[in-house]
């Protein structure tokens, strides 16, 4: 499984949020980092994506595509910050 940078999260999220996903911030429940959604480190395959945390490779974000559903976890952020920008 190839490594991907979490920027590749930017198209399958875009139809789940109303802002681009990757440059929100969120802190891993694991370690504390800091870090926007497009530093993950992403596994992808043929159903989706698992976003790790940079620092100590917790699962942060699990992204599931099957058909026209997509289904999103975030087991491993304790919060996600949203910046709007106007």
């Amino acid at each position: 499984m190839e490594r991907l940078d979490g920027n590749v999260l930017a198209g399958p999220l875009m139809g789940l949020f109303a802002f681009d996903p990757t440059t929100a911030t969120g802190r891993c429940t694991m370690c504390g980092d800091v870090a926007a959604v497009g530093q993950a480190m992403v596994y992808g395959h043929g159903m989706g994506y698992v976003a790790r945390c940079r620092n100590c490779d917790n699962v942060l974000v699990v992204v599931i595509e099957r058909g026209h559903q997509k289904s999103l976890a975030m087991p491993g952020l304790r919060w996600m910050r949203i910046t709007e920008n106007n």
